[in-house]
């Protein structure tokens, strides 16, 4: 994972802070330019017309790209001060210019709040080991008995063929012998550490619709839910 991405994520760009930071309008995002280390370096933050953050740091001396920040195996003093000072700078632009969101992709955030605004819940995150700190789980109030998992996840886990690339996704309950047609349905994959024949995971990166999404979270809660069980109709929409 890149500096960037490390240090944004969950980070949402105001665009209003942005502005009152010090980043000049460009097109249709923003810029901005900053000497550190007595000004043997300069940051070069973009910040694209979605919120995106991007950056590099340029050696003065000869006013090209400073590769060895990217590259892990380099770890000398210098090599650690340049890159702790730039993130130093990062960080403080997450600080001053960004709000803190529950999820990493915008449509994890869309749907956990389509969720509280119809059940009237909130993600709880229940484990403290690594990577699953941010796995927030939909419960039901009475039972506490979750519906609904959201995890940041390698694309790998989902699809052999794909790279290591991290997506959000939700992990619902679903009718068994709707199964079969669902996996057949792009962004809906067997449960990512789940019974394959109970649950699914679904994609959150725009593949499905946010409406689609929301009708599989209604059959998730109403199978989850033991007071509605016995009138849950068998013919959900798949």
């Amino acid at each position: 994972m890149e500096i960037e991405d490390r240090v944004f994520q969950r980070k949402r760009t105001n665009f209003l802070k942005v502005k009152e930071y010090g980043f000049l309008e460009e097109g249709e995002g923003y810029h901005l330019e900053k000497d550190f280390m007595d000004g043997e370096f300069r940051a070069v933050i973009e910040i694209d017309g979605e919120g995106h953050i991007s950056g590099q740091v340029i050696d003065q001396m000869n006013s090209e790209v400073y590769v060895p920040l990217r590259i892990l195996s380099r770890s000398g003093t210098y090599v650690s001060a340049v890159r702790s000072a730039y993130e130093g700078i990062l960080t403080d632009i997450a600080e001053k210019c960004c709000e803190d969101v529950l999820f990493a992709s915008d449509q994890a955030n869309r749907i956990a709040e389509r969720i509280y605004r119809k059940y009237g819940d909130r993600p709880d995150f229940p484990w403290d080991e690594k990577p699953y700190q941010t796995s927030g789980t939909f419960r039901h109030k009475d039972t506490s008995k979750w519906y609904a998992l959201i995890m940041n996840v390698k694309r790998s886990v989902l699809e052999q063929s794909a790279g290591d690339e991290k997506t959000d996704i939700v992990n619902l309950k679903i009718n068994e012998k709707d199964g079969e047609a669902l996996r057949k349905e792009a962004g809906i994959y067997p449960a990512y550490h789940m019974n394959h024949k109970h649950w699914i995971s679904v994609v959150l990166d725009g593949t499905l619709e946010d409406e689609r999404i929301m009708e599989l979270v209604d059959v998730s809660y109403y199978l989850t839910d033991q007071r509605k069980n016995d009138c849950f109709s068998s013919k959900t929409p798949i």
